[in-house]
């Protein structure tokens, strides 16, 4: 047995099912023990960078995930993505294979140096150079990625990964300890006495509130407090049914979760670590709790911080704390949370021009017809808006973007690693235009295998955020505009089933039809390049950079650009 059939032993002990690689040269040794082997699935993207979104994604669904780049270029290629998952706390094993161990230090064809590339996107990142040292590396690289919930890099020489494999003393096992986790009595009791004496309550919930939807719900109700929640928290406390959801904070946020975080005197945030410290409150009592202590108090002035798994801590708090029984601080919030949902919504049906389709139209529909255990993946931009707003949980839905590292392009890999990963699942993949052509030739890989994605595709024919960031800031937008091909057309090449929608009128129809296609399938949408979206609270200096940069186009002569800036504003404000 050689290091590479070790390998694959320990990748499947860990619970790894998948590759996501490119194969070639100093990789080719652990490519050939996983075709021995036969129990882990290689999927061959046609970039590293996607391999590596996608290991993220079946991370973030599964646990774990695994990538591989060979020498040089191949492992460069996986840094965007890995970045992306680290940030995200996605366990993913990374294997960069690199030049023999003899030819290290000598310049050689492809030689690069893993331990300083993968040192600021890892939680783990050494190189082995003997069987001995590469064994007890990835066992201790695949506890790190599990247990501290982040990327772990070995680099492995070609060489090595071919040498004969003799046993060592460490283990070659991966451990799951589950441990229970959360602040001492005394804290417990002291959070439950700041929340027994004030009226005024609002809790914020983030991703690391996920899996105690439950227990979030259980204190909301008991406090009676208007739930808010950030991006990455959405799609698990977004209910419209409940009397205490009052929507997001931040950029992407409503005026009712913006308004209830800044008007309460005592804001719970929740496993967060919102980044966005000029949307948190400054002026209440601000507690935080979460499993990571060295998060706490870095986006926000904290005057409270406990460190727990955000479960087992109000699983504990619960008793402690005084039931209330006034709603009307939660239903003020909840009321304009209902009303900005109507208001995006009423664009449903509204007829527009040719090629103008109303971004939100699209969101609503795709709300309305996909399954309630939908798995969304999102491009970062307007469309990230859109689904932000209108996308709901239903009955099990997912949604993921690169919503911590804000990296173009992430959609289409990443709802590659759901349909590797998840069967039985509709995966719908939400595309900006300019994320789509940036990661266009990971079509290729969906025709490949056959995933029966679903790629809806916004073309606004621009950078539409970049766009909208510009003339806030008072710059003349330039060089955000893209000439875009057919991407229905492009989409028939990879026999991929094409649409295309330029109608108001023809939407509904072919978006239905479009969502029934066994196969994969593309949907080309022309949306309105001049909506945009506006923050919860628009500032004066906002507004003055809209103004400054609506001037500046009339000394330009972009009149047309102007009356449509004005009025999308105008609808915005």
């Amino acid at each position: 047995m050689n290091v590479s059939d070790q390998l694959v032993l320990m990748l499947k002990d860990a619970g790894v099912k998948r590759i996501y690689a490119i194969t070639g040269d100093s990789l080719n040794p652990v490519n050939d023990a996983i075709r021995r082997d036969g129990e882990i699935e290689w999927i061959h993207v046609r970039h590293e960078e996607a391999a590596a979104y996608a290991a993220s994604m079946d991370a973030e669904l599964h646990g774990i995930g695994c990538c591989m780049g060979s020498s040089g270029p191949g492992h460069v290629h996986l840094v965007n993505g890995l970045y992306d998952a680290n940030r995200a706390g996605n366990p993913v094993i990374a294997i960069a294979s690199t030049v023999p161990t003899g030819k290290v230090g000598t310049d050689y064809f492809q030689e690069t140096f893993p331990q300083f590339l993968f040192e600021g996107c890892s939680k783990y990142n050494q190189a082995a150079n003997t069987p001995q040292q590469f064994v007890t590396m990835f066992q201790q690289a695949i506890q790190v990625a599990k247990n501290e919930r982040g990327v772990a890099v070995v680099s492995l020489p070609g060489d090595v990964a071919a040498a004969s494999y003799d046993e060592v003393v460490t283990s070659e096992h991966t451990y799951h300890p589950k441990p229970l986790y959360r602040p001492q009595d005394s804290e417990l009791a002291e959070l439950a006495a700041i929340l027994n004496q004030n009226e005024k309550i609002a809790i914020y919930a983030g991703y690391g509130a996920k899996d105690a939807v439950g227990e979030v719900e259980a204190l909301v109700e008991k406090l009676q407090a208007p739930l808010s929640f950030s991006f990455r928290g959405k799609i698990f406390f977004d209910k419209t049914e409940s009397k205490y959801t009052c929507g997001m904070n931040g950029l992407l946020g409503n005026p009712g979760g913006f308004k209830s975080l800044h008007d309460a005197d005592v804001v719970l945030m929740l496993g967060t670590d919102f980044p966005y410290a000029e949307f948190v409150p400054q002026d209440n009592i601000l507690i935080q709790i979460d499993a990571k202590p060295s998060q706490i108090g870095r986006r926000g002035k904290v005057d409270h911080g406990y460190a727990g798994d955000i479960k087992d801590t109000i699983a504990a708090l619960l008793p402690l704390v005084q039931p209330k029984d006034d709603y009307s601080f939660a239903e003020k919030y909840h009321k304009e949370y209902v009303r900005e949902h109507a208001h995006h919504r009423d664009k449903v049906n509204k007829q527009t021009k040719t090629d103008h389709i109303h971004p939100e139209a699209v969101a609503v529909l795709l709300d309305d017809m996909a399954d309630e255990d939908a798995i969304f993946t999102v491009d970062v931009g307007m469309t990230c808006v859109w689904a932000a707003r209108l996308l709901s949980p239903k009955k099990g839905r997912y949604m993921t973007s690169s919503m911590n590292h804000g990296s173009m392009a992430s959609a289409l890999p990443q709802a590659i690693g759901a349909a590797a990963s998840t069967k039985n699942r509709q995966v719908i993949a939400l595309c900006g235009d300019g994320g789509l052509s940036m990661s266009l030739s990971e079509l290729a890989t969906v025709m490949q295998y056959q995933y029966p994605i679903k790629i809806v595709v916004f073309n606004n024919r621009s950078l539409g955020m970049v766009k909208l960031e510009m003339e806030v800031q008072g710059f003349v937008d330039w060089q955000t505009d893209m000439v875009n091909p057919p991407f229905e057309k492009v989409a028939e090449l990879f026999n991929i089933k094409g649409y295309a929608v330029r109608e108001r009128g023809e939407l509904d129809s072919t978006m239905k039809e479009f969502l029934a296609h066994e196969g994969p399938a593309l949907l080309h949408i022309y949306t309105d390049p001049g909506t945009l979206a506006m923050p919860p609270q628009v500032t004066f200096d906002q507004v003055k950079g809209f103004a400054k940069s609506a001037i500046r186009k009339v000394a330009l002569g972009r009149f047309s650009d102007v009356g449509d800036m004005v009025k999308a504003g105008l609808d915005a404000l």
